[in-house]
């Protein structure tokens, strides 16, 4: 009898149940997040204002911003590529430009150019437009190779070098480029190297019937208003940096390395893919999987934030073999088998 006594004690008397044991836990991160992720979710908010649906879009916008990477944007015309890059980038208090790519532009149009002072009888670099720390490229598969490759040197060191001098990008520095996958009269491929320079290659899509209804309903609320002034700038350039080393600081543990080292080794020797990706890939995996902790509020990583990121990182680096290209085969197709195929660490 005594022991059924003892075994039946009211919860308010006794010992806690495991469930109000769970309840009364608290986990701390070793990072203060809570300013950053609300960061992230005003970005979200002051877009949504204009931007219908393309969730996973803005997000990999905020990852590309929190990991220093650019992003190269591609989908059809009129499904606001250029309006969601403009958009995000009035959220952020930096300066902004704007570069229209065209089959005659030059590497001089895009960099600048020595240009003589008549009063000192001396050579004055004037800066061209990729002197800004937003800047958006339209089109960029429109412009040849030769101001594509002007490209090449700022993207990756964050600096240009003209006549011997070298004059180096005012931090934050992020390229959002745009292209039409559709159109190929008047465009050029661009080289596997620049490519190579973008942390993310995203894909936007049409929207859904629910979506393109609220699109004509808020166009038409608007009267015609502009959308620009709509949005708000939540960020500053000297807190954006704070964030930036913040998400540098989030925990990988070493099974969590091996399993994207493992993703991009195999990509290498893949019997469906005749170019593979480079250690810069691992790099850019691991960076952009930090920052989808971090917008999580998340001090560590976990294997969802690395397939978040696996897909838009590897989809422009990897090259299909011309048999499976033939067939009809993706890129994403093939990074969802390889993903599948190795273990997700526990």
């Amino acid at each position: 009898m005594e022991e059924q006594d003892q075994n039946n004690i009211p919860e308010e008397q006794g010992a806690q149940t495991p469930q109000s044991q769970d309840q009364n836990l608290s986990f701390e991160n070793r990072i203060p997040l809570e300013e950053l992720r609300s960061m992230a979710e005003n970005i979200r908010l002051e877009l949504g204002k204009i931007i219908v649906g393309q969730h996973e879009f803005i997000d990999l916008l905020i990852v590309a911003l929190l990991s220093d990477g650019h992003v190269l944007i591609e989908g059809v015309p009129g499904i606001a590529k250029t309006v969601t890059a403009k958009l995000f980038a009035k959220t952020l208090d930096t300066d902004f430009s704007r570069l229209q790519f065209t089959p005659d532009l030059m590497p001089s149009d895009v960099l600048g150019t020595s240009v003589l002072n008549m009063k000192t009888s001396d050579f004055e670099f004037k800066k061209g437009p990729i002197f800004s720390n937003i800047v958006l490229i339209d089109e960029i598969n429109r412009a040849p190779a030769k101001t594509q490759a002007a490209l090449f040197e700022v993207m990756e060191e964050r600096q240009i070098t003209i006549d011997g001098h070298r004059y180096p990008m005012e931090p934050p520095f992020v390229v959002l480029a745009t292209q039409n996958p559709v159109e190929q009269e008047g465009t050029y491929a661009l080289p596997e190297a620049q490519l190579d320079r973008f942390l993310f290659k995203i894909k936007v899509d049409y929207p859904s019937l629910e979506e393109e209804v609220t699109i004509l309903s808020n166009h038409h609320n608007r009267k015609g208003g502009a959308p620009q002034k709509e949005v708000n700038a939540v960020v500053s350039p000297a807190k954006l940096q704070e964030f930036r080393a913040q998400t540098q600081d989030v925990l990988i543990e070493e099974k969590i390395l091996n399993y994207v080292a493992s993703i991009v080794v195999k990509t290498r020797t893949h019997p469906h893919l005749y170019l593979g990706g480079s250690p810069r890939a691992s790099l850019a995996i691991m960076n952009a999987s930090k920052a989808f902790a971090a917008i999580s509020g998340r001090d560590f990583v976990i294997p969802e934030d690395i397939k978040r990121a696996v897909t838009p990182v590897l989809r422009h680096r990897l090259i299909l073999s011309p048999e499976r290209e033939m067939e009809g085969m993706t890129t994403e197709q093939v990074i969802d088998m390889i993903v599948q195929s190795i273990e997700i660490p526990r």
